[in-house]
Parts: C-alpha cells; structure tokens; sequence
C-alpha cells in the first residue's frame, strides 16, 4: 500500500533510490512531452539531470523539436517508467529555462565527446547522411584542439517545475494504486483514483 508522503519530492526521491537500486539501466530516464504550435504532441526520452522540490532539469538543443515547442508552450508532462519496480511516475508542470550559471556547470561537466557534439549536431534537422554528422565533429574537433569547449549559445536546459504528480503502483489482478498530488496555491491536495 502506497503511504502518502509529506510533499511529492520526498515521495519521488524514494522512488527514484530505489529504482537506482534495481532498474537494469537509466533508471532517470523519462519521457518529455511537448505541444507544437498546431496542437499536435510529441514525446522523447530524455534523461534527468537534477531533482529537487523546484522541479526536474534536462537540457538540450533549444533549437531541437522539443526545445522549440517547449520554448513556445511551456506547459509539458513527464513521464518515468520503473519496469523493475513495476511503478511509473507521471508529471505535469510548467517548463523553465535553467540559469546561464546552471548550463554551463552542468556542460563543463560533460565528456568532452558529449560537448562537441552538442556542437556538431543541428539536432533535429534533417542530414544527407551520417557523414555530414562525421565531418561537423571533425571540424569542431579541430576547431577546439585541446582548448576548453565552452557551452554553445543554443546549448540550455529546462526546469519542469510541477503542478500535479500522478504516483502508480502495479497491483494485483489490475487494482493498481494511484496517488495523486495536484499544486493548490503553496500546498499540496492529495487524492487516490480508481485504477
């Protein structure tokens, strides 16, 4: 039986330790979900970065699909599926660009492969083959040689600061547990749905 915690961040962080635990692999991995201007959504994985009770950051290529959409409707839902603990986490809350200061921690962080890359791909558009994604890593290899390379401009993150979680626990013969947080003013409303 799912015991309902004081706040959802505390609640998720056990979860996710847990799935740290026993996920065979990426166990932050979520799906974010985004609207296109014609009302049409879109969904990806991408992996969390950083979690608190101000939200959950990921970054990206603000000129991807997802950073476009995004930037245009900040209104997401995420999305974290723990087959090993048979519980998935969904959220909904509005998207936040993370501070310059925050980018650039998180991207000095990085492998060095990762960083140029972030430069080289023009994520989401479309190439004539896998060599034009080669070539741009060779130039912006040599570009940078043994310097630091710094964050691209179009190189950010977002902060999905939520609004509602949606807690679900697989039970037995299809009665799962459902247990939702929903944000009312500085506080959080709990309630429990059929599953």
């Amino acid at each position: 039986m799912m015991e309902n915690a004081l706040d959802p961040a505390s609640l998720f962080h056990d979860w996710f330790e847990k799935a740290k635990g026993n996920e065979d692999s990426l166990p932050e991995a979520m799906s974010v979900a985004s609207v296109a201007p014609d009302g049409r959504p879109s969904t990806r994985m991408v992996l969390l970065k950083h979690a608190d009770e101000h939200g959950f950051v990921f970054y990206t290529n603000l000129s991807s699909r997802k950073g476009v959409e995004i930037t245009a409707n900040s209104y997401v839902a995420l999305l974290f599926h723990w087959k090993s603990l048979n519980r998935q986490l969904r959220i909904e809350g509005i998207a936040e660009p993370v501070t310059d200061e925050e980018a650039d921690d998180y991207f000095s962080s990085r492998d060095r492969g990762a960083q140029i890359g972030a430069w080289a791909s023009d994520q989401s558009s479309p190439m004539e083959s896998r060599f034009d994604l080669e070539k741009r890593v060779a130039q912006y290899t040599a570009k940078f040689g043994i310097s630091k390379v710094d964050r691209p401009p179009f190189w950010s993150g977002f902060r999905v600061v939520p609004d509602r979680y949606e807690f679900w626990n697989e039970g037995q013969f299809r009665l799962h547990e459902r247990l939702i947080y929903q944000k009312e003013g500085t506080n959080w409303r709990t309630e429990r749905l059929f599953p």
